[in-house]
């Protein structure tokens, strides 16, 4: 986990510094709608999908009439998993930090975007399920890589997809004597109203 956090933290210090000269910042607020999977090593027990949402601050820094920049947010995102087996609900309330480098192409009025970049996930609330049968549990960190892409219109509004693919093994899972861990994926379907 520390070599995970230490690759972040240099990714994020080297793509700020260079996005910072002559960067046009703007700030504004991002949220929208999750959905949230786990995939397991071990097919012990089954799962579904499961919906919730996110919101929070967001700062954007392009260097201008090059197209390209930076994104980071700081976003409140419901997560977790169904399960099958139990019939309960493993809800997981995260932090997410994700920042992206930024490509916007297109005219003045509506412009495409494609963005790319590391996240980390901070746990801040949910509930694990614990019973005779199973016991599920999400862990406190969580880090991956989202990819994403949109376009951007009359130059404040952005429209997203999102999908975040996770590298840590967010959940643990044991049933009976066996145990197994997870790794979460996001979709998310994203508005964003920048200033």
């Amino acid at each position: 986990m520390k070599k995970i956090t230490g690759l972040f933290i240099g990714i994020t210090v080297l793509m700020m510094g260079a996005a910072s000269a002559n960067a046009q910042v703007r700030f504004g607020i991002k949220g929208g709608l999750n959905i949230a999977s786990v995939k397991f090593d071990k097919d012990i027990l089954k799962t579904e999908n499961l919906t919730g949402f996110h919101i929070g601050p967001t700062i954007e820094a392009m260097v201008p009439y090059v197209g390209v920049g930076l994104e980071t947010s700081v976003l409140y995102s419901q997560k977790g998993l169904y399960s099958n087996t139990d019939m309960r609900t493993v809800s997981a309330d995260y932090i997410d930090v994700p920042v992206s480098f930024k490509w916007k192409f297109g005219l003045l009025v509506v412009k495409g975007f494609l963005s790319a970049g590391p996240y980390a996930s901070f746990r801040v609330g949910g509930e694990d399920v614990d019973n005779i049968q199973t016991q599920i549990k999400s862990k406190t960190f969580a880090a991956g890589l989202n990819f994403g892409a949109g376009v951007e219109v009359f130059n404040s509004l952005q429209v997203g997809f999102n999908y975040g693919l996770g590298l840590t093994d967010d959940y643990s899972a044991s049933r009976s004597e066996d145990l197994t861990n997870g790794k979460s994926n996001l979709m998310s379907v994203t508005a964003a109203l920048l200033f």
